[in-house]
């Protein structure tokens, strides 16, 4: 069996020399570092080490969900996540739907040109963009609100506008790169179906309904999957950057408290913790959601 083994490994030697290259990357990037999830059970020390440190079990746990901030930063997170799926979810479907309609070569491949591009702007140049366009007195946004009547508004500085500012510019910024893969499901539809709809006298609207939708329901359902698998991963970055003293009471989120406190405190025992808590949270998360699609459509990850 062994041998048999090696003669097919042998034979087909290019094909495990491809996969090596990634297999070592999981390995060294993914599951060597799950070595350190130990700090999260130890006060530690970098003189001591990860090993040389003393165990302290769930104190770390135990001090973030005492924290008078973490039911603030729970709710941030999850108010701010479940708004970001919501509208960000159905769009790049719309989207996409929208240009397998469209006919003319020039016109649909200017209209992804302008929605993919947005993608490859770096964030911090995005929020300099966004804080450009919304700043009071100079901002494009206030300009045209004043001339119609409206007052002046610090658009970054309302707690209450923080998150719609938040999803709906990512909104804008990511819709056009996450259509691609609806775009290639249908590109994958059988043209014989669109035929036969035709000859039936179907409309487009029912062409959408009956064939489109239905070919994009697996991937759609698989990108839901994951999706709600990392509700807990609020992206650190771009909400730092927009942060102020101003909408701190909105814009706080578990990401950007770990930092403020774990790290730059150098408190990397408890910023393991409050990592490890987000994990395990997405993992569940993961697995139910999996789970109930199984069982709803028969389309999951497993």
């Amino acid at each position: 069996m062994r041998m048999v083994t090696w003669l097919k490994m042998r034979r087909s030697w290019e094909l495990y020399l491809l996969v090596l290259l990634p297999v070592l990357y999981l390995i060294i990037f993914q599951y060597i570092p799950m070595f350190g999830v130990m700090i999260a059970f130890k006060d530690f020390n970098v003189i001591k080490g990860i090993l040389g440190s003393p165990w302290v079990g769930f104190k770390h746990f135990d001090e973030l969900f005492r924290s008078p901030n973490f039911p603030l930063l729970l709710k941030n997170t999850l108010i701010i996540s479940f708004y970001s799926l919501l509208a960000g979810f159905p769009i790049p479907i719309l989207l996409a739907l929208a240009l397998n309609e469209i006919r003319t070569g020039f016109f649909k491949k200017t209209v992804q040109m302008i929605t993919y591009a947005p993608h490859f702007i770096s964030t911090v140049v995005m929020v300099s963009i966004i804080i450009l366009m919304l700043s009071p007195h100079v901002g494009v946004v206030d300009k045209v609100l004043t001339f119609f009547g409206w007052s002046d508004t610090n658009f970054m500085g309302e707690p209450k506008l923080f998150k719609s500012i938040y999803v709906w510019s990512g909104v804008w910024q990511e819709m056009g790169y996450a259509s691609i893969i609806y775009i290639a499901a249908l590109a994958g539809v059988d043209p014989s179906l669109y035929e036969a709809a035709r000859m039936d006298g179907a409309s487009r609207f029912k062409k959408i309904l009956y064939i489109d939708l239905p070919s994009l329901i697996p991937i759609a359902v698989t990108m839901l999957i994951l999706s709600l698998g990392s509700v807990m991963a609020v992206g650190f970055e771009k909400i730092y950057l927009m942060q102020n003293p101003l909408n701190t009471s909105a814009s706080e989120v578990i990401s950007t408290y770990v930092y403020k406190v774990g790290l730059l405190g150098a408190n990397f025992s408890f910023s393991t913790a409050v990592g490890l808590f987000n994990s395990v949270i997405n993992l569940i998360l993961l697995v139910i959601v999996n789970a109930i699609a199984r069982k709803v459509s028969d389309n999951s990850l497993w």
